[in-house]
């Protein structure tokens, strides 16, 4: 079979495991509401222990025992075939501009209507007091944060240390993306400097990443399964009624934002920018956003965003091999507008008005600690603490407490714990979208084939 008839054969069945996943989707949200209704019976744990075994600790590892080798082989391929270094750092420095304004627009809309909204103002002191008990009691997270950096000089300090890997291959082991991306960058880069002795090497790694992409193609067969599993075990834990309760209209929210973003400055972009028509282009990656929907991790979505995106969305394969796997890292836009408006909804229920330059530094901080949030299940929550302390100091208090003596109280993310997966969800789709079409704006400024529009 020619690489022509396999694409082709991969993208019909793409196509089909796509309707396969939008099903397993509403079925495991029905699934899952009807699992929270027998929470308190014995069966429940074990229905949640068997559903995360078979979205987790299968679906999930697959995608992820194929992250590190298709990143090295789709970087090092990518940047070899660009050959002249100046027409490489016009794609990086167009693709790390397109990264820093997506964000700081998605964080400016975010900040605009938690403002408008004032979500906050529905939460009453028990509420308040009981998130903080949940947050004593959320013992992971609160050490996941204490492992997190302690402040936003040192969030960004830890970014600037993990380019740099001291040892590549225990990075690739501990699923360190970034600076596997910047070994994987250099040696590209040195690779098309010594001539024809290193197209052997070359034709090696595109062979892997040739082989990479046929393993992605048989592992999302698998998608449909692990998708219900992991969406009925999410909802199963707070049932669909959790939409009507107090905490709603801050979900809504982060989800109008996202939203916004998402159907209307990213389209916009690119049909400026990547003279493409952007809802259609949507249509042809939606397997890889609604596996971003299903599985939570940007990270864990990427092989399938890798296929969805150069199959059927017209990304050529350098594109996707350099920015794909550089946005999964990298350009989180739902994860920096969920941080600036779950910011200002904590401070809002303690009380506190936010002023200008506050939110400003919001803005600034959360797009930045946004670059260092791992593209993992909640990640964002590690980084919270670091935007609330940065909001703290303006305010004048350095101390830890709560409340009008003492500032925001970083225990007030027990407010939003209970509904954070699901709104992690929501924001993770967003950073793949985000992604694909950077991929396809830089498709257009640096094509190296012929694309379907």
């Amino acid at each position: 079979m020619s690489d022509a008839q396999s694409e082709s054969h991969s993208a019909s069945g793409l196509r089909w495991v796509t309707w396969a996943i939008a099903v397993a989707l509403l079925l495991g949200a029905l699934a899952g509401h009807g699992l929270y209704q027998i929470k308190d019976s014995a069966a429940y744990e074990s229905w949640r222990t068997g559903l995360w075994f078979v979205g987790n600790d299968i679906f999930i590892r697959l995608l992820k025992m194929l992250i590190m080798p298709l990143i090295i082989s789709s970087v090092i391929v990518g940047v070899a075939s660009v050959g002249d270094f100046r027409r490489l750092g016009k794609i990086g420095l167009a693709t790390l501009g397109y990264y820093m304004v997506t964000m700081l627009i998605a964080v400016t809309i975010g900040l605009t209507l938690v403002t408008l909204i004032n979500p906050g103002k529905y939460i009453s002191d028990d509420a308040v007091a009981q998130a903080e008990k949940d947050f004593a009691a959320a013992e992971k997270v609160q050490k996941k944060i204490e492992e997190g950096p302690s402040g936003f000089g040192a969030a960004l300090l830890k970014i600037f240390r993990s380019i740099i890997p001291e040892n590549p291959l225990g990075a690739a082991a501990s699923g360190q993306v970034l600076p596997i991306i910047f070994f994987s960058i250099f040696f590209g880069i040195v690779l098309t400097t010594i001539g024809p002795r290193g197209e052997p090497v070359i034709q090696f790694f595109d062979a892997v990443f040739r082989v990479m992409m046929k393993m992605v193609v048989v592992v999302i067969w698998l998608a449909p399964l692990g998708v219900f599993c992991l969406l009925t075990w999410t909802i199963g834990a707070k049932g669909l009624g959790v939409f009507l309760t107090a905490i709603a209209v801050y979900m809504s929210t982060v989800i109008a934002g996202l939203g916004i973003h998402a159907l209307v400055v990213l389209p916009l972009m690119l049909w400026v920018f990547g003279r493409a028509n952007p809802y259609l282009f949507m249509h042809r990656v939606r397997s890889a956003l609604m596996t971003a929907f299903g599985t939570d991790s940007s990270s864990a979505t990427l092989p399938v965003t890798f296929e969805a995106t150069t199959l059927l969305g017209g990304v050529s394969k350098r594109s996707a091999g350099f920015v794909l796997p550089l946005g999964a890292t990298i350009n989180m836009d739902g994860t920096a507008l969920f941080e600036a408006v779950a910011v200002v909804f904590i401070a809002q229920a303690y009380g506190f008005d936010l002023g200008l330059a506050e939110l400003v530094i919001i803005a600034l901080t959360a797009t930045l600690t946004a670059v260092g949030a791992a593209g993992i299940p909640s990640a964002s929550l590690v980084l919270m603490p670091t935007v609330i302390m940065a909001v703290n100091q303006s305010l004048g208090f350095t101390g830890e407490g709560a409340g009008e003596t003492n500032g925001i109280l970083v225990a007030g993310i027990g407010l939003i714990i209970g509904v954070d997966r699901l709104l992690d969800m929501c924001r993770t789709t967003v950073n793949v979208w985000g992604d694909a079409v950077g991929a396809k704006i830089i498709t257009r400024i640096a094509p190296d084939e012929a694309v379907p529009p």
